[in-house]
């Protein structure tokens, strides 16, 4: 559903069809999974539970919904197939919202929720709850009519939903600092019990977890990680940066190692042990697996479409790397760089390979961790390839991976962004 689409009522999403981009069923919908915030806010729509053929259940995250059109919801075709299991901060509309009995704002009259609205924001990836379609007078069900008058309203003009701020449970923790920048929330999470930690870590979903993870310092990673089911620390692992996720599983013993690797998928996990395989402080231990790749008959605005892509980190969305196939990396022949301004200066329909940057030369994989601070140095870079003796790009060390393992190792415990003060540390 595009920015400025017409909002869906939940009830026309009840068995939904499921398909991938090939047109294929894979399921149908089964619930909706969302995050109860503080106060009036929005709830945050998180994404689907899916039933599939075999009777799994499956929670396919809104990041993977390409459009919800004429009775069906599309998918990037990308789905974990491991059975849903809800967690603390999340609530399920149809099990969980609808039917329930709430307070109207103005009036303070009691009505039954019977249908609820979602929409995606604008120029976001992010879908909220944005109405609430209420009956007054007695109880009903969500799905069949009952007497009294039926009306529609924002959802901050009801009461009954939203979390409690008052409360100590680890969902109230998450609401309040929902906001925060991954690493401002590791601060709050370092400076937790570890009891406390592990609440906090087990109530995030697992790309906020993961962000949060490549933020703290290793013990904390170590601790987080171990206290994991060991299918959702392979999941937060794949959600992690490669470079990251391999620096943490370095940490580990070996057969921990490889019970992890085991539960990834083969691709994810084939990058983690390429990574492991070079020495710590090198260009190619440093690493990420996954910059823009372009082919040369890509076009400018080819490149200009993956730079805009919200997940990437802007220092990887500073250039793209032009290679002969594979894509995938380790690529096909490097061919040159194309920074993001020249990008911006050339006419869309511009071949990539028309505006590289050939003479700039890449990083060995076994260059260590002085000479890449010096290339970076020496051209104002924030990112650079990573080529191997064959001529194939292996992957790109960014600015902020260079300066982590520049900093003292207690860094972190130096500089916070956030008042100890406001940090609620409760719990024991």
């Amino acid at each position: 559903m595009a920015a400025g689409a017409p909002r869906i009522f939940v009830s026309h999403l009840s068995g939904v069809a499921v398909f991938d981009p090939a047109g294929d069923q894979v399921g149908r919908v089964r619930d909706l999974v969302v995050m109860l915030r503080v106060g009036q806010r929005p709830p945050r729509l998180l994404g689907l539970v899916v039933e599939l053929a075999t009777r799994r259940r499956i929670f396919l995250p809104m990041t993977r919904v390409t459009a919800i059109q004429s009775g069906q919801v599309i998918t990037t075709g990308v789905l974990n197939v491991r059975r849903f299991e809800q967690r603390p901060t999340e609530r399920l509309v149809f099990g969980e919202l609808l039917d329930r009995r709430v307070t109207l704002t103005e009036t303070g009259e009691e009505v039954t929720v019977l249908d609820l609205s979602v929409h995606q924001l604008p120029a976001r990836r992010e879908w909220e709850i944005d109405r609430v379609f209420v009956r007054k007078g007695r109880k009903g069900s969500a799905f069949r009519r009952a007497k009294g008058e039926a009306l529609t309203v924002e959802w901050t003009a009801v009461t009954g939903f939203s979390l409690e701020e008052q409360g100590q449970g680890a969902e109230s923790l998450l609401a309040t600092f929902e906001q925060l920048r991954p690493a401002d929330l590791a601060n709050v999470l370092h400076h937790l019990s570890p009891k406390r930690r592990a609440e906090v870590a087990a109530a995030l979903d697992d790309d906020r977890l993961a962000d949060v993870l490549e933020e703290l310092p290793e013990d904390d990673q170590i601790e987080i990680l171990g206290k994991l089911k060991q299918e959702r620390a392979a999941d937060v692992l794949e959600a992690m940066d490669p470079d990251d996720a391999a620096d943490l599983l370095g940490e580990l013993p070996t057969d921990e190692q490889e019970r992890l690797l085991s539960l990834m998928q083969p691709s994810d996990a084939a990058d983690m042990r390429r990574l492991m395989s070079y020495e710590d402080r090198t260009a190619g231990g440093l690493m990420t697996t996954e910059p823009i790749v372009l082919r040369p008959d890509a076009t400018v605005a080819d490149a200009l479409a993956r730079v805009r892509n919200p997940d990437l980190s802007p220092a990887l969305a500073a250039q793209v790397y032009v290679c002969r196939p594979p894509d995938e990396t380790p690529t096909g022949k490097y061919l040159g760089t194309v920074h993001f301004q020249r990008l911006l200066r050339e006419p869309p329909p511009s071949l990539v390979s028309s505006i590289l940057d050939s003479d700039l030369q890449p990083l060995d994989p076994d260059a260590d961790l002085p000479a890449i601070a010096g290339f970076f140095a020496t051209y104002d870079m924030v990112a650079a390839p990573v080529v191997d003796e064959a001529g194939s790009l292996l992957g790109a060390v960014t600015v902020d991976d260079v300066l982590d393992h520049m900093l003292p190792e207690d860094w972190r415990e130096t500089e916070f962004h956030l008042d100890e003060e406001e940090v609620a540390t409760d719990g024991s």
